[in-house]
């Protein structure tokens, strides 16, 4: 590619550079910072997440663009600090992505494909100064996804149960404990431990506890909606039977629609 030419990602990297401009550019822009934008950056990843499962592909188009905003705003702070740049940035996670897959790009056979890339991210973690089998979990992670990533962390070394009959007596045995706890301090540690264990029953089930959560509010939410639209008042001061009363209807309504 000649100097004269351009890439679609050009425009937006030029965006980027007149808005932290300290003199001409936005104050808000202008103040931001690593921290400052990793919400933003978390909450975009989650539009996207949003956009894919409502399979809207406008939605998802957008929200991609709003992702990638995030990564040029990052890359831009750091290089503005001398730091890296976001070529730097583009040209890391190809060569991660070679290295991390021989079968495609190297002579591993290609059937041998996840067990590799599971083989280099260990030899890779061990260069690190943290030896532990939990390394490099994010702390930022929501923290459903984190339990389960440590959980998967920890069976790789044999710390685990053998089948789905200890998480399920685990989740009996921690909800005893959430009723036996005496104050809101110990009760909140017993909950924790409670959802903890029902993520472990969740990943001996082969079932991703994130997507669950998810289905399950989505479910919760169609039906509250269809109780507010079956009231023929407010729902604020009615007893309690009368909205279960509701909630099964709409539970019924869905159903046969199904």
């Amino acid at each position: 590619m000649s100097v004269s030419q351009t890439t679609p990602l050009d425009p937006l990297r030029a965006v980027m550079v007149k808005l932290r401009d300290p003199e001409t550019g936005c104050p808000w822009d202008v103040e931001q910072t690593f921290a400052t934008i990793a919400p933003y950056t978390i909450e975009e990843a989650y539009e996207v997440a949003d956009a894919c499962e409502r399979d809207d592909m406008a939605a998802l188009k957008d929200e991609l663009g709003d992702l990638l905003l995030q990564v040029v705003f990052h890359s831009r702070i750091a290089e503005e600090a001398g730091l890296f740049a976001f070529d730097d940035v583009a040209a890391g996670v190809a060569d991660k992505l070679i290295r991390r897959h021989p079968h495609v790009f190297g002579d591993a056979p290609r059937d041998t494909g996840h067990a590799q890339w599971e083989v280099i991210k260990a030899a890779e973690r061990a260069k690190s100064d943290d030896q532990s089998a939990l390394a490099g979990v994010a702390l930022a992670l929501p923290a459903l996804m984190r339990a389960e990533k440590l959980q998967k962390r920890a069976s790789r070394v044999g710390f685990d149960w053998p089948d789905a009959s200890g998480p399920r007596a685990k989740v009996i045995e921690e909800l005893a404990e959430v009723e036996a706890a005496i104050d809101q301090d110990a009760r909140e540690d017993e909950i924790g431990d409670l959802l903890f264990a029902v993520v472990n029953l969740a990943r001996h089930m082969k079932i991703d506890p994130e997507i669950a959560l998810r289905r399950a509010n989505g479910k919760f939410e169609r039906r509250f909606r269809q109780v507010e639209h079956l009231a023929e008042q407010p729902l604020a001061g009615q007893p309690i039977e009368a909205l279960d009363a509701l909630w099964n209807r709409a539970k019924a309504a869905e159903t046969k629609a199904a």
